[in-house]
């Protein structure tokens, strides 16, 4: 969750790793060399789409159009100049914050500009079309821009900051203010944390009036006037909120102009998966070539997957496994390649598909099976492996750590397979038995040996 989340109470946080709905939000690790790590768990829409929605639920936002092309926005910016609008403003359409901070490949400043011309719409989107914005949420790999949002400028009297999000802390939704606010909230929470304010709200019961009246209140909103349309704008934000099953609602800003009217300039709106088959028509607005192909091949085979900058692949059973799992191979002084959590009911393709994945990292140098038996039977574990090792000629060392329910048939599969593994009976030495092999292969590397680990005898 962009912003909203970090401005919450630190309690659902453990060590560092932080959980949330049960599910893993984010992580990190003690280490000179950081990892880029992004949530995958919630659906995010572009910006443009998250206005589009809101303008359905008589939440007021500016007017725009989006263009895939310099020509196309440079007619939207003509149809504009015709309606007397001349200051707009170009935003790039890519799933990260920090857009306004970043840069493009192209040497262009910033992935929001404003202008006064058609002209100068079209110079700018021609800069930002099929390059890759850099932001610090995205890495140094950056997102490629397909599409740019043509908006009109607001003359903004000032900003204020709302966020509507799931708080497990509070076990429901949560309102997050501050009449501070704007693009500079992350500073402002760090620097002024007395100005930020929470709401939290009965889901049960809903958000009343009172609590609409409080949150207006709170953003400053006093006069008769705007202290009006903040109520009913909350109270549409919240509704919005439910109808689509949303984990987050951001309004940043949510403006005053220089008429004394409210707008929500820029929003962010984050589903949950697990409303997906009632929310059909929301999912179909993903946009897959902002994520992570391989990120979205586990999606479509059911898997949770998520890529790190690590040489050591895991694969594990159980979200609390994976987390596990990871931190002792940091103990040990290796590097998780990915978070992989194949859940209790994998089958045996799907087992074979999450090797093919993992060893479609080029920077994997060993595989790490950590699996406790109890839904997750071993057996198919094994039959994965063995799979994987015929159909997509793994290569890649493996360890392979095994417990629980049909071990010991696991272990029988795996012994007269002719396939070559190293067992371990825990943890800590099958953890650090990949990190040592890792470490040999990068080695061999490094001095330019060639060197030929083959898995079957």
């Amino acid at each position: 969750m962009r912003r909203a989340g970090r401005l919450l109470s630190k309690g659902a946080r453990r060590g560092n790793t932080t959980y949330s709905k049960g599910t893993l939000t984010s992580f990190s690790f003690k280490t000179t060399t950081p990892l880029h790590v992004e949530s995958r768990r919630f659906l995010n829409v572009h910006e443009y789409l998250s206005q589009e929605l809101m303008r359905q639920e008589n939440i007021k936002v500016p007017r725009g159009k989006i263009a895939h092309t310099a020509e196309e926005a440079y007619q939207i910016a003509s149809d504009f100049e015709k309606e007397g609008i001349q200051d707009m403003v170009v935003k790039a359409q890519v799933l990260s914050g920090g857009r306004g901070l970043g840069h493009f490949d192209s040497g262009l400043k910033s992935g929001i500009h404003l202008t006064t011309s058609p002209e100068d719409v079209r110079d700018v989107t021609s800069k930002m079309l099929g390059h890759k914005l850099i932001t610090k949420q995205t890495g140094a790999e950056g997102k490629i821009c397909n599409k740019v949002y043509v908006a009109e400028r607001l003359f903004v009297r000032r900003e204020t900051y709302v966020a509507i999000l799931m708080d497990r802390a509070s076990c429901g939704p949560v309102i997050v203010g501050s009449s501070k606010g704007g693009t500079n909230i992350e500073q402002i929470s760090e620097e002024h944390p007395e100005s930020i304010f929470k709401v939290p709200i009965d889901i049960n019961k809903g958000i009343t009036p009172d609590q609409c009246k409080e949150v207006a209140n709170k953003l400053g909103f006093t006069s008769s006037a705007l202290h009006q349309q903040a109520t009913s704008m909350i109270q549409n934000l919240y509704n919005l909120f439910i109808k689509r099953d949303c984990t987050l609602a951001e309004v940043n800003p949510l403006v005053e102009d220089h008429q004394h009217q409210l707008f929500a300039v820029d929003a962010k709106l984050n589903f949950d998966d697990n409303a997906e088959f009632r929310q059909t028509k929301t999912y179909d607005l993903r946009d897959k070539s902002q994520e992570d192909t391989t990120e979205v091949q586990a999606t479509d085979c059911g898997l949770n997957y998520i890529k790190l900058d690590g040489n050591i692949g895991c694969l594990v059973n159980g979200a609390g496994l994976a987390m596990a799992t990871m931190d002792i191979i940091k103990h040990y002084g290796g590097t998780p390649a990915n978070f992989l959590d194949i859940g209790g009911g994998a089958t045996e393709k799907q087992v074979t598909e999450a090797f093919r994945i993992l060893s479609s990292d080029k920077n994997v140098r060993a595989i790490l099976v950590n699996i406790f038996g109890g839904i997750m039977r071993c057996d198919i574990i094994a039959y994965g492996i063995l799979n994987a090792v015929n159909n997509i000629n793994l290569k890649i060392p493996l360890v392979v750590r095994l417990s629980g329910t049909k071990v010991d048939e696991a272990k029988h599969i795996l012994k007269y397979s002719g396939v070559r593994v190293l067992s371990a009976d825990n943890l800590d030495d099958a953890a650090a038995t990949a990190v040592n092999v890792a470490k040999i292969v990068s080695m061999a590397e490094q001095v330019k040996l060639k060197v030929s680990l083959e898995l079957p005898i």
